[in-house]
Protein backbone atom coordinates (compact mmCIF):
# COMPACT_ATOMS: atom_id res chain seq x y z
CA UNK A 1 0.00 0.00 0.00
CA UNK A 2 1.49 3.21 -1.01
CA UNK A 3 1.91 5.92 1.94
CA UNK A 4 -0.15 8.14 0.58
CA UNK A 5 -3.49 5.93 0.82
CA UNK A 6 -1.90 5.01 4.75
CA UNK A 7 -1.61 8.57 5.25
CA UNK A 8 -5.18 9.42 3.46
CA UNK A 9 -7.13 6.56 5.56
CA UNK A 10 -5.14 7.65 8.66
CA UNK A 11 -7.02 10.94 8.25
CA UNK A 12 -10.37 9.84 7.61
CA UNK A 13 -10.62 7.23 10.99
CA UNK A 14 -7.74 8.20 13.07
CA UNK A 15 -4.13 6.84 14.07
CA UNK A 16 -5.67 3.95 16.75
CA UNK A 17 -8.63 2.99 14.17
CA UNK A 18 -5.94 1.46 11.08
CA UNK A 19 -4.71 -1.66 12.60
CA UNK A 20 -1.88 -3.37 11.04
CA UNK A 21 0.64 -6.34 12.43
CA UNK A 22 -0.78 -8.73 15.21
CA UNK A 23 -2.74 -5.65 15.98
CA UNK A 24 -5.08 -6.66 12.41
CA UNK A 25 -5.24 -10.37 13.34
CA UNK A 26 -8.13 -10.74 15.19
CA UNK A 27 -10.42 -9.85 11.77
CA UNK A 28 -8.28 -11.85 9.65
CA UNK A 29 -9.57 -15.44 10.37
CA UNK A 30 -13.13 -16.60 9.88
CA UNK A 31 -15.41 -18.46 12.99
CA UNK A 32 -14.63 -21.99 11.93
CA UNK A 33 -10.88 -21.17 11.24
CA UNK A 34 -11.29 -22.25 7.79
CA UNK A 35 -9.95 -19.09 6.17
CA UNK A 36 -6.88 -17.36 7.56
CA UNK A 37 -6.65 -14.30 5.32
CA UNK A 38 -4.32 -11.84 4.72
CA UNK A 39 -5.45 -7.74 4.68
CA UNK A 40 -2.79 -4.70 3.68
CA UNK A 41 -4.74 -3.02 6.81
CA UNK A 42 -7.87 -3.09 8.82
CA UNK A 43 -9.85 0.34 9.32
CA UNK A 44 -12.34 0.86 11.85
CA UNK A 45 -14.83 3.32 10.91
CA UNK A 46 -17.32 4.88 12.86
CA UNK A 47 -20.02 6.91 10.30
CA UNK A 48 -21.07 6.38 7.01
CA UNK A 49 -19.31 9.19 6.19
CA UNK A 50 -15.98 7.68 7.25
CA UNK A 51 -17.07 4.65 5.08
CA UNK A 52 -17.74 6.59 2.02
CA UNK A 53 -14.41 8.49 2.30
CA UNK A 54 -12.80 4.93 3.22
CA UNK A 55 -14.08 3.74 -0.26
CA UNK A 56 -13.45 7.03 -2.49
CA UNK A 57 -9.95 6.85 -1.51
CA UNK A 58 -9.76 3.01 -2.03
CA UNK A 59 -11.67 2.79 -5.25
CA UNK A 60 -8.79 5.90 -6.37
CA UNK A 61 -5.48 3.47 -5.38
CA UNK A 62 -7.56 0.58 -7.10
CA UNK A 63 -7.71 -1.32 -3.75
CA UNK A 64 -9.85 -4.12 -2.59
CA UNK A 65 -12.12 -3.48 0.01
CA UNK A 66 -13.70 -6.12 2.59
CA UNK A 67 -16.15 -5.39 4.76
CA UNK A 68 -16.82 -7.04 8.43
CA UNK A 69 -19.41 -6.83 11.35
CA UNK A 70 -19.26 -9.80 13.89
CA UNK A 71 -17.25 -12.14 11.79
CA UNK A 72 -19.78 -14.80 12.65
CA UNK A 73 -20.65 -16.40 9.64
CA UNK A 74 -20.30 -20.06 8.73
CA UNK A 75 -18.65 -19.70 5.34
CA UNK A 76 -15.59 -17.11 5.49
CA UNK A 77 -17.37 -14.31 3.67
CA UNK A 78 -16.32 -11.76 5.85
CA UNK A 79 -12.51 -11.95 5.64
CA UNK A 80 -10.47 -11.62 3.22
CA UNK A 81 -8.65 -13.96 0.85
CA UNK A 82 -5.41 -15.05 0.93
CA UNK A 83 -3.54 -12.19 -1.57
CA UNK A 84 -3.26 -9.78 1.02
CA UNK A 85 -3.96 -7.10 -1.23
CA UNK A 86 -7.29 -5.63 0.31
CA UNK A 87 -8.49 -3.29 3.16
CA UNK A 88 -10.61 -4.87 5.67
CA UNK A 89 -13.00 -2.18 6.79
CA UNK A 90 -14.69 -3.21 9.84
CA UNK A 91 -18.52 -1.99 10.70
CA UNK A 92 -17.98 -2.55 14.70
CA UNK A 93 -18.28 1.11 15.29
CA UNK A 94 -21.21 1.61 13.29
CA UNK A 95 -23.54 0.41 16.58
CA UNK A 96 -26.07 2.88 17.01
CA UNK A 97 -29.99 2.34 17.22
CA UNK A 98 -30.82 5.78 15.22
CA UNK A 99 -34.36 6.25 15.35
CA UNK A 100 -37.84 3.85 16.55
CA UNK A 101 -41.13 4.60 14.92
CA UNK A 102 -43.33 2.70 17.66
CA UNK A 103 -46.41 3.99 15.58
CA UNK A 104 -45.03 2.91 12.22
CA UNK A 105 -43.65 -0.64 13.75
CA UNK A 106 -39.64 0.65 12.87
CA UNK A 107 -36.15 0.80 13.85
CA UNK A 108 -33.68 2.21 12.10
CA UNK A 109 -30.29 0.87 13.33
CA UNK A 110 -26.44 1.11 11.99
CA UNK A 111 -24.96 -1.78 10.37
CA UNK A 112 -22.57 -2.64 13.76
CA UNK A 113 -25.58 -2.60 15.91
CA UNK A 114 -25.42 -6.55 17.56
CA UNK A 115 -29.03 -8.34 17.15
CA UNK A 116 -29.43 -8.81 20.55
CA UNK A 117 -28.92 -4.85 21.14
CA UNK A 118 -31.63 -4.42 18.07
CA UNK A 119 -33.92 -6.83 20.05
CA UNK A 120 -33.56 -5.34 23.39
CA UNK A 121 -34.19 -1.65 21.92
CA UNK A 122 -37.11 -3.43 19.92
CA UNK A 123 -38.54 -4.45 23.39
CA UNK A 124 -38.03 -1.32 25.85
CA UNK A 125 -39.80 0.44 23.36
CA UNK A 126 -42.70 -2.16 23.76
CA UNK A 127 -42.00 -3.88 20.23
CA UNK A 128 -40.79 -7.28 18.91
CA UNK A 129 -37.83 -7.58 16.74
CA UNK A 130 -37.99 -11.16 15.77
CA UNK A 131 -34.85 -12.25 13.93
CA UNK A 132 -33.46 -14.75 16.23
CA UNK A 133 -29.79 -16.79 15.70
CA UNK A 134 -27.43 -18.40 17.81
CA UNK A 135 -24.68 -15.94 17.66
CA UNK A 136 -27.18 -13.23 18.25
CA UNK A 137 -25.16 -11.96 20.92
CA UNK A 138 -21.64 -11.21 19.08
CA UNK A 139 -23.70 -11.05 14.80
CA UNK A 140 -24.55 -7.75 13.52
CA UNK A 141 -27.05 -6.28 11.69
CA UNK A 142 -24.84 -5.61 8.46
CA UNK A 143 -23.90 -8.96 8.06
CA UNK A 144 -27.54 -10.77 8.70
CA UNK A 145 -28.42 -8.31 5.73
CA UNK A 146 -25.68 -9.03 4.10
CA UNK A 147 -25.96 -12.82 4.35
CA UNK A 148 -30.07 -12.70 4.60
CA UNK A 149 -30.20 -14.57 7.62
CA UNK A 150 -32.63 -16.79 8.37
CA UNK A 151 -32.47 -18.19 12.16
CA UNK A 152 -35.47 -19.89 14.26
CA UNK A 153 -38.33 -17.75 13.70
CA UNK A 154 -38.09 -17.35 10.03
CA UNK A 155 -41.48 -19.95 9.78
CA UNK A 156 -43.63 -16.95 10.95
CA UNK A 157 -41.77 -13.83 10.44
CA UNK A 158 -39.70 -14.50 7.35
CA UNK A 159 -35.51 -14.05 6.71
CA UNK A 160 -34.01 -10.91 7.33
CA UNK A 161 -34.80 -9.81 3.49
CA UNK A 162 -38.46 -9.81 5.07
CA UNK A 163 -38.05 -7.92 7.86
CA UNK A 164 -35.67 -5.14 6.54
CA UNK A 165 -37.56 -1.74 4.69
CA UNK A 166 -34.96 0.11 3.63
CA UNK A 167 -31.37 0.67 3.38
CA UNK A 168 -28.57 2.84 3.18
CA UNK A 169 -25.76 1.38 1.35
CA UNK A 170 -22.27 2.93 0.65
CA UNK A 171 -21.35 1.85 -3.11
CA UNK A 172 -17.79 0.80 -4.48
CA UNK A 173 -17.21 4.60 -5.79
CA UNK A 174 -17.84 5.98 -2.24
CA UNK A 175 -21.08 7.78 -3.32
CA UNK A 176 -24.07 7.26 -0.77
CA UNK A 177 -28.11 5.64 -1.80
CA UNK A 178 -30.27 7.02 0.81
CA UNK A 179 -32.85 4.47 0.85
CA UNK A 180 -33.65 4.23 4.40
CA UNK A 181 -37.71 4.25 4.43
CA UNK A 182 -40.07 2.80 6.60
CA UNK A 183 -42.73 1.86 3.59
CA UNK A 184 -44.55 -1.50 3.21
CA UNK A 185 -45.11 -0.40 -0.45
CA UNK A 186 -42.65 1.16 -2.86
CA UNK A 187 -43.86 0.33 -6.17
CA UNK A 188 -41.66 2.69 -8.13
CA UNK A 189 -39.03 0.80 -9.80
CA UNK A 190 -36.56 -2.29 -9.22
CA UNK A 191 -36.46 -2.81 -5.86
CA UNK A 192 -32.75 -1.66 -4.72
CA UNK A 193 -33.06 -2.92 -1.54
CA UNK A 194 -33.10 -6.54 -2.30
CA UNK A 195 -29.92 -6.44 -4.57
CA UNK A 196 -27.44 -5.42 -1.64
CA UNK A 197 -29.49 -8.12 1.04
CA UNK A 198 -27.83 -11.16 0.19
CA UNK A 199 -24.88 -9.74 -1.92
CA UNK A 200 -22.57 -11.13 0.82
CA UNK A 201 -20.84 -7.37 0.62
CA UNK A 202 -19.81 -8.11 -3.20
CA UNK A 203 -21.95 -4.61 -4.67
CA UNK A 204 -21.61 -2.31 -1.60
CA UNK A 205 -21.33 -1.62 1.93
CA UNK A 206 -24.51 -1.85 4.56
CA UNK A 207 -24.34 0.91 6.73
CA UNK A 208 -27.65 0.96 7.96
CA UNK A 209 -30.97 -0.45 7.94
CA UNK A 210 -34.74 0.32 8.92
CA UNK A 211 -36.53 -2.64 10.21
CA UNK A 212 -39.82 -3.89 10.82
CA UNK A 213 -41.03 -4.41 14.53
CA UNK A 214 -44.31 -6.31 15.87
CA UNK A 215 -46.44 -6.72 18.64
CA UNK A 216 -44.75 -7.75 21.42
CA UNK A 217 -46.66 -11.47 22.14
CA UNK A 218 -48.51 -11.39 25.69
CA UNK A 219 -47.31 -15.17 26.18
CA UNK A 220 -44.66 -17.58 25.07
CA UNK A 221 -45.18 -21.16 25.15
CA UNK A 222 -42.67 -24.09 23.85
CA UNK A 223 -42.30 -27.40 23.84
CA UNK A 224 -39.92 -30.39 23.59
CA UNK A 225 -41.41 -33.32 21.64
CA UNK A 226 -39.50 -37.16 21.06
CA UNK A 227 -40.52 -38.36 17.47
CA UNK A 228 -40.17 -42.43 16.53
CA UNK A 229 -39.60 -41.63 13.14
CA UNK A 230 -38.49 -38.87 10.97
CA UNK A 231 -41.59 -39.55 8.67
CA UNK A 232 -44.04 -38.26 11.62
CA UNK A 233 -42.18 -34.27 11.63
CA UNK A 234 -44.12 -33.75 8.32
CA UNK A 235 -47.41 -34.48 9.79
CA UNK A 236 -47.32 -33.35 13.20
CA UNK A 237 -45.92 -30.04 11.62
CA UNK A 238 -49.06 -29.78 9.59
CA UNK A 239 -51.01 -30.54 12.48
CA UNK A 240 -49.32 -27.48 14.43
CA UNK A 241 -49.91 -25.16 11.24
CA UNK A 242 -53.51 -26.27 11.38
CA UNK A 243 -53.81 -25.75 15.06
CA UNK A 244 -51.70 -23.14 16.04
CA UNK A 245 -52.19 -20.78 12.47
CA UNK A 246 -49.52 -17.96 12.95
CA UNK A 247 -49.15 -18.37 16.44
CA UNK A 248 -46.78 -21.29 15.67
CA UNK A 249 -42.99 -19.06 15.65
CA UNK A 250 -40.90 -22.35 15.75
CA UNK A 251 -40.28 -25.40 14.90
CA UNK A 252 -36.97 -26.96 15.17
CA UNK A 253 -36.25 -30.37 14.05
CA UNK A 254 -33.48 -31.98 15.71
CA UNK A 255 -32.11 -35.27 15.75
CA UNK A 256 -31.49 -37.04 18.80
CA UNK A 257 -27.66 -37.31 17.90
CA UNK A 258 -27.18 -34.01 18.04
CA UNK A 259 -28.99 -33.65 22.06
CA UNK A 260 -26.56 -36.62 22.66
CA UNK A 261 -24.02 -34.88 21.70
CA UNK A 262 -24.87 -31.72 23.60
CA UNK A 263 -24.92 -33.37 26.48
CA UNK A 264 -22.53 -35.23 26.18
CA UNK A 265 -19.87 -32.54 25.69
CA UNK A 266 -22.15 -29.84 27.84
CA UNK A 267 -23.20 -32.44 30.59
CA UNK A 268 -24.27 -29.26 32.70
CA UNK A 269 -27.17 -28.85 30.03
CA UNK A 270 -30.89 -29.73 31.71
CA UNK A 271 -32.64 -31.88 29.62
CA UNK A 272 -36.68 -31.93 30.10
CA UNK A 273 -36.42 -36.44 29.42
CA UNK A 274 -34.23 -38.73 31.85
CA UNK A 275 -32.56 -40.05 28.50
CA UNK A 276 -32.30 -39.09 25.07
CA UNK A 277 -32.40 -42.02 23.42
CA UNK A 278 -35.30 -41.59 20.79
CA UNK A 279 -34.51 -41.01 17.18
CA UNK A 280 -35.75 -37.41 16.68
CA UNK A 281 -36.63 -34.97 18.40
CA UNK A 282 -39.15 -31.49 17.70
CA UNK A 283 -39.13 -27.89 19.81
CA UNK A 284 -41.64 -25.94 19.20
CA UNK A 285 -42.60 -22.54 20.11
CA UNK A 286 -46.03 -20.35 19.87
CA UNK A 287 -47.05 -16.66 20.41
CA UNK A 288 -50.29 -15.95 21.64
CA UNK A 289 -51.70 -12.48 21.96
CA UNK A 290 -53.90 -13.28 24.62
CA UNK A 291 -52.66 -14.68 27.89
CA UNK A 292 -50.44 -17.88 28.98
CA UNK A 293 -53.20 -19.61 30.53
CA UNK A 294 -54.80 -19.27 27.03
CA UNK A 295 -51.42 -20.02 25.03
CA UNK A 296 -50.99 -23.00 27.37
CA UNK A 297 -54.64 -24.52 26.83
CA UNK A 298 -53.95 -24.31 22.74
CA UNK A 299 -50.47 -26.14 22.86
CA UNK A 300 -52.18 -29.01 25.63
CA UNK A 301 -55.28 -29.29 22.66
CA UNK A 302 -52.67 -29.86 19.67
CA UNK A 303 -50.13 -31.71 21.53
CA UNK A 304 -52.83 -33.94 22.90
CA UNK A 305 -54.38 -34.82 19.87
CA UNK A 306 -50.71 -35.11 18.05
CA UNK A 307 -49.67 -38.02 20.81
CA UNK A 308 -53.01 -39.95 20.43
CA UNK A 309 -52.63 -39.90 16.54
CA UNK A 310 -48.88 -41.47 17.20
CA UNK A 311 -47.06 -38.94 15.36
CA UNK A 312 -45.23 -37.64 18.63
CA UNK A 313 -44.20 -40.28 21.41
CA UNK A 314 -44.04 -38.03 24.33
CA UNK A 315 -43.69 -34.37 24.78
CA UNK A 316 -42.70 -31.83 27.53
CA UNK A 317 -44.06 -28.50 28.08
CA UNK A 318 -41.81 -25.58 29.86
CA UNK A 319 -43.82 -24.84 32.60
CA UNK A 320 -41.31 -21.76 33.43
CA UNK A 321 -38.99 -19.53 32.01
CA UNK A 322 -36.17 -21.38 33.09
CA UNK A 323 -37.27 -24.56 31.54
CA UNK A 324 -37.74 -22.64 28.02
CA UNK A 325 -34.54 -21.18 28.10
CA UNK A 326 -32.96 -24.43 28.90
CA UNK A 327 -35.00 -26.02 26.27
CA UNK A 328 -33.30 -23.14 23.41
CA UNK A 329 -30.22 -23.61 24.70
CA UNK A 330 -30.22 -27.24 23.89
CA UNK A 331 -30.11 -26.42 20.33
CA UNK A 332 -28.67 -23.43 20.40
CA UNK A 333 -25.32 -25.33 21.74
CA UNK A 334 -25.27 -28.11 18.98
CA UNK A 335 -23.02 -25.97 17.05
CA UNK A 336 -20.61 -24.81 19.41
CA UNK A 337 -20.75 -29.02 20.56
CA UNK A 338 -19.83 -29.73 17.13
CA UNK A 339 -17.01 -27.85 16.96
CA UNK A 340 -15.23 -29.07 19.91
CA UNK A 341 -16.21 -32.27 19.01
CA UNK A 342 -13.89 -31.43 15.87
CA UNK A 343 -13.92 -30.52 11.93
CA UNK A 344 -16.88 -31.32 10.25
CA UNK A 345 -18.56 -30.84 7.14
CA UNK A 346 -21.50 -28.52 7.15
CA UNK A 347 -23.97 -28.10 4.68
CA UNK A 348 -26.47 -25.25 4.84
CA UNK A 349 -29.01 -26.71 2.50
CA UNK A 350 -32.98 -25.84 1.49
CA UNK A 351 -35.39 -28.24 0.63
CA UNK A 352 -39.35 -28.78 -0.12
CA UNK A 353 -40.47 -29.78 3.15
CA UNK A 354 -42.45 -32.58 2.11
CA UNK A 355 -39.17 -34.09 0.62
CA UNK A 356 -36.97 -33.79 3.80
CA UNK A 357 -37.71 -37.37 5.45
CA UNK A 358 -36.98 -38.83 2.01
CA UNK A 359 -33.70 -36.86 1.78
CA UNK A 360 -32.06 -37.45 4.98
CA UNK A 361 -32.96 -41.43 4.69
CA UNK A 362 -31.67 -41.78 1.86
CA UNK A 363 -28.67 -39.97 1.89
CA UNK A 364 -27.56 -40.93 5.21
CA UNK A 365 -27.45 -44.19 3.76
CA UNK A 366 -24.92 -42.89 0.77
CA UNK A 367 -22.87 -41.28 3.21
CA UNK A 368 -22.40 -44.83 4.80
CA UNK A 369 -21.90 -46.56 1.46
CA UNK A 370 -19.43 -44.23 0.69
CA UNK A 371 -17.43 -43.83 4.09
CA UNK A 372 -18.90 -46.23 6.45
CA UNK A 373 -18.63 -45.11 10.35
CA UNK A 374 -19.14 -41.36 9.23
CA UNK A 375 -21.49 -39.61 11.64
CA UNK A 376 -25.03 -37.45 11.09
CA UNK A 377 -25.90 -34.84 12.79
CA UNK A 378 -28.87 -32.84 11.55
CA UNK A 379 -30.95 -30.71 12.31
CA UNK A 380 -32.74 -27.72 11.01
CA UNK A 381 -35.96 -25.56 10.86
CA UNK A 382 -38.16 -28.30 8.88
CA UNK A 383 -41.16 -24.88 8.78
CA UNK A 384 -39.12 -23.49 5.99
CA UNK A 385 -37.52 -26.77 5.06
CA UNK A 386 -33.98 -25.51 6.22
CA UNK A 387 -31.67 -28.56 7.47
CA UNK A 388 -27.54 -28.04 8.73
CA UNK A 389 -27.07 -31.27 7.52
CA UNK A 390 -23.78 -31.80 9.55
CA UNK A 391 -21.08 -35.14 8.47
CA UNK A 392 -18.78 -35.69 11.05
CA UNK A 393 -16.03 -37.82 11.23
CA UNK A 394 -16.17 -41.82 11.50
CA UNK A 395 -15.60 -42.06 15.53
CA UNK A 396 -11.65 -43.81 14.85
CA UNK A 397 -10.90 -41.46 12.03
CA UNK A 398 -9.24 -37.68 12.44
CA UNK A 399 -9.76 -34.66 10.68
CA UNK A 400 -7.93 -34.57 8.80
CA UNK A 401 -8.95 -37.71 6.92
CA UNK A 402 -12.16 -36.07 6.94
CA UNK A 403 -11.38 -32.99 4.74
CA UNK A 404 -9.59 -35.21 2.54
CA UNK A 405 -12.67 -36.98 2.23
CA UNK A 406 -15.07 -33.56 1.96
CA UNK A 407 -15.40 -33.52 -1.72
CA UNK A 408 -16.78 -36.76 -2.35
CA UNK A 409 -18.89 -36.74 0.01
CA UNK A 410 -20.11 -33.06 -0.24
CA UNK A 411 -21.22 -33.84 -4.03
CA UNK A 412 -23.51 -37.00 -2.53
CA UNK A 413 -24.85 -34.20 -0.35
CA UNK A 414 -25.64 -31.80 -2.54
CA UNK A 415 -26.29 -34.13 -5.64
CA UNK A 416 -29.08 -35.08 -3.53
CA UNK A 417 -30.49 -31.36 -2.95
CA UNK A 418 -30.34 -30.95 -6.55
CA UNK A 419 -32.07 -34.10 -7.88
CA UNK A 420 -35.18 -32.74 -5.32
CA UNK A 421 -35.33 -29.29 -6.20
CA UNK A 422 -33.74 -27.51 -3.24
CA UNK A 423 -30.34 -24.99 -2.66
CA UNK A 424 -27.09 -25.80 -1.46
CA UNK A 425 -27.77 -22.56 0.70
CA UNK A 426 -30.27 -21.68 2.91
CA UNK A 427 -29.33 -19.34 5.07
CA UNK A 428 -25.69 -19.13 5.41
CA UNK A 429 -24.54 -17.73 2.01
CA UNK A 430 -21.88 -18.40 -0.17
CA UNK A 431 -18.98 -16.97 0.74
CA UNK A 432 -15.43 -17.97 -0.27
CA UNK A 433 -16.25 -21.56 0.97
CA UNK A 434 -19.33 -22.67 -1.52
CA UNK A 435 -18.17 -20.69 -4.60
CA UNK A 436 -17.11 -23.63 -6.38
CA UNK A 437 -20.21 -25.53 -5.27
CA UNK A 438 -22.08 -22.40 -6.83
CA UNK A 439 -20.55 -22.96 -9.81
CA UNK A 440 -21.40 -26.37 -10.43
CA UNK A 441 -25.30 -26.11 -9.35
CA UNK A 442 -26.07 -22.85 -10.31
CA UNK A 443 -28.14 -22.45 -13.85
CA UNK A 444 -25.69 -20.59 -16.63
CA UNK A 445 -28.16 -18.17 -17.17
CA UNK A 446 -28.41 -17.35 -13.22
CA UNK A 447 -24.86 -16.91 -13.29
CA UNK A 448 -24.56 -14.74 -16.09
CA UNK A 449 -27.29 -12.31 -14.36
CA UNK A 450 -25.11 -12.20 -11.14
CA UNK A 451 -21.98 -11.33 -13.15
CA UNK A 452 -23.83 -8.23 -14.87
CA UNK A 453 -25.27 -6.93 -11.83
CA UNK A 454 -22.12 -7.20 -10.43
CA UNK A 455 -19.70 -5.50 -13.28
CA UNK A 456 -22.90 -2.89 -13.71
CA UNK A 457 -22.14 -1.67 -10.07
CA UNK A 458 -18.65 -2.99 -9.08
CA UNK A 459 -17.10 -2.45 -12.67
CA UNK A 460 -13.30 -2.55 -10.70
CA UNK A 461 -14.32 -5.67 -8.79
CA UNK A 462 -13.19 -4.13 -5.61
CA UNK A 463 -16.11 -4.98 -3.65
CA UNK A 464 -15.08 -8.53 -1.50
CA UNK A 465 -13.43 -10.15 -4.03
CA UNK A 466 -13.46 -13.58 -3.97
CA UNK A 467 -16.67 -14.02 -2.29
CA UNK A 468 -20.05 -15.20 -3.31
CA UNK A 469 -19.38 -15.72 -7.18
CA UNK A 470 -17.03 -18.36 -8.78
Amino acid sequence: MSDALLQELVGIVGTDQVLTGEAAQPYLTDWRKLVQGRARLVVRTADTAEVAAVMRACAAAGVPVVPQGGNTGQVAGGVPGPEGNAVLLSLARLNRVRSIDAENDTITVEAGCVLQAVQQAAEAAGRLFPLSLGAEGSCMIGGNLGSNAGGTAVLRYGNARELCLGLEVVLPDGEVWHGLRGLRKDNSGYDLRDLFIGSEGTLGIITAATLKLFPLPAARCTALATLDSIHEAGRFLARCRAGFHAALTGFELMSGACLRLVTGIYPQQRAPFAALEAPWYVLLEISDAEDEAHATARLETVLGAALEAGEIADVAISQNIAQTRAMWHLRESITLALAEDGKCLKHDVSLPVSTVPDFVESTDAALQRACPGVRNFTFGHLGDGNLHYNVARPAEADDAALQAMQPGLSTIVHDAVQALGGSISAEQGIGRVRTADLARYKQPVELRLMRAIKQAIDPQGLMNPGVLLP
